[in-house]
């Protein structure tokens, strides 16, 4: 099996991220591709209900919990005290795609688009210090970069930049 391809939003608390994220994921779903997408999250989550059988499961002490039903599946793994896996071991528990767009991760060493809002956290761009950022999609303008510099909500732009960076080839329509 080949790797997949990845390509990542990197970017400060508010800066679009996730809005980015999605409409990436529907640019590239409506041109034919199986779009993955991994997410990384800065504080405690949970995507089960308090009370479900399965939430009763890993209280007790499971280490892995699958929900199966005729629309999906979910596998959530705790932890329990074991650090948190390196990006490489989530990324090989996914199935086959054409493309996985990682949100968060910034640190890791993937080609990345950085989401810049005025409204964000932090205004303090990341370009500058990761040469792994290859262009900047923001929603105001922005000076001092050679990159190149999308407009935050040019979807198909963007998509079509990351389509070039990562030889997303014909999708399967």
């Amino acid at each position: 099996m080949t790797a997949p391809k990845i390509f990542g939003i990197a970017g400060w608390k508010n800066s679009g991220k996730t809005g980015l994220a999605v409409r990436l994921v529907t640019e590239f779903t409506r041109r034919g591709y199986r779009i993955s997408t991994i997410k990384h999250a800065h504080h405690d989550f949970d995507i089960d209900k308090v009370g479900a059988d399965s939430y009763r499961h890993r209280q007790a002490g499971a280490h892995e919990v699958t929900i199966v039903s005729g629309t999906r599946y979910a596998i959530m793994h705790e932890l329990r005290g074991a650090p948190e896996p390196e990006f490489e071991e989530i990324l090989a528990r996914l199935g086959p795609c054409d493309l996985v767009l990682i949100e968060g991760y910034k640190r890791e060493p993937i080609p990345k688009i950085e989401a810049r809002r005025l409204e964000a956290a932090n205004r303090e761009p990341l370009a500058p210090s990761d040469p792994h950022i290859c262009a900047i999609a923001a929603d105001h303008a922005v000076a001092d970069t050679a990159l190149p510099v999308f407009d935050l909500d040019d979807t198909g732009a963007i998509a079509d930049f990351i389509a070039d960076i990562v030889g997303l080839g014909q999708a399967r329509l």
